[in-house]
């Protein structure tokens, strides 16, 4: 399977708290996976192979409501290619 990038959102929906905590713990979950991964200020891009990654989203959401959140709304963004895309490829002529 080719390595590929997903980038996702997750919004949490609370009645009271720091939202930002709440995203913390799907970061949390993101970091603890073992993938390459960077935090940007709107979303959080992993690089793996498909199904792991779509997994870790799932975990992350689920970590976000055993957080305190009611609900959650996550947008996902997948960059696909056959032969594989990395992060760096991408982005390392702005580092």
């Amino acid at each position: 399977m080719p390595i590929v990038n997903v980038g996702f959102q997750v919004i949490p929906k609370t009645k009271e708290g720091n939202s930002y905590e709440l995203v913390d713990k799907a970061i949390e979950v993101v970091s603890k996976s073992g993938v390459k991964y960077e935090v940007d200020p709107m979303e959080t891009v992993m690089e793996g192979e498909y199904d792991k990654l779509m997994e870790i989203v799932k975990e992350a959401q689920e970590a976000v409501i055993a957080a305190g959140a009611q609900e959650t709304m996550t947008f996902i963004k997948v960059h696909y290619r056959p032969e594989g895309v990395t992060i760096d490829e991408k982005v390392a002529k702005y580092r």
